[in-house]
């Protein structure tokens, strides 16, 4: 039987080079993005896979990620990937932080990833059980952090981790394995054209963490070549 996944942020980058993936593998793939009807590339590979299916979905709107675990409800999911993500401002130094936008990256990158395991908790522990997986950021490490700046992603991403930490801690007795994975640096949108690696190198270095996890490792924070990175 075909195992299946739910990955948020589907439509491009990491996320999108993720599903193309999984899909290669022969996995059922459940992809959200804000607007799947602009998403062409995820158009264009649900034209060409049965196995694609795709979801709108606003990571900020809780009561639109209840919907969807009830839209799902009968569905065992071997693999939540947590993806959706956002920078905020570039740029800016210390006595310059956009408060609003500090809000905003939080609500995507830290409060949503919990909101999403809360909601489809009962199909991940059905999953036999399943695996959460969080894109997280090398940038979240306290000990990789000595350049300082960056307070918003940084901020984001190290409170991502704890929460990763805690959703081992709570879920690893049922099952369920939970991980903050660094996907490197990415040729994206975010990334920038002068980042090191490709898309589906990432991915394809992602996927083999993932798909090789075990227990011991969950609360674990892994580089895409699946090397550990400290706190």
């Amino acid at each position: 039987m075909a195992k299946t996944l739910l990955i948020t942020g589907a439509n491009r980058g990491i996320g999108l080079a993720l599903v193309q993936a999984y899909l290669a593998d022969g996995w059922q793939v459940h992809a959200c993005c804000r607007s799947p009807e602009n998403a062409t590339e995820l158009q264009q590979l649900s034209a060409n896979y049965l196995g694609l299916t795709l979801h709108p979905l606003d990571v900020t709107d809780h009561n639109a990620i209840s919907q969807l675990s009830n839209t799902l409800h009968d569905t065992k999911l071997d693999l939540l990937i947590n993806n959706a993500g956002y920078y905020g401002p570039k740029g800016y130094g210390f006595g310059n932080t956009d408060v609003a936008e500090w809000r905003k990256v939080f609500e995507i990158n830290t409060i949503a990833p919990l909101k999403i395991a809360e909601a489809f908790f009962p199909q991940i522990k059905a999953g036999m059980p399943g695996v959460i997986a969080s894109i997280s950021s090398k940038v979240g490490s306290m000990a990789e952090n000595t350049s300082g700046g960056g307070y918003i992603y940084r901020s984001s991403k190290a409170a991502l981790n704890s929460v990763v930490k805690s959703l081992s801690n709570d879920l690893l007795p049922e099952g369920i394995i939970s991980v903050a994975l660094h996907p490197g640096w990415v040729q994206t949108e975010m990334g920038g054209p002068n980042a090191l690696i490709s898309a589906p190198k990432s991915a394809h270095g992602l996927k083999q963490i993932i798909d090789n996890l075990t227990p011991d490792q969950s609360g674990g924070f892994f580089n895409f070549d699946g090397t550990p990175i400290p706190w």
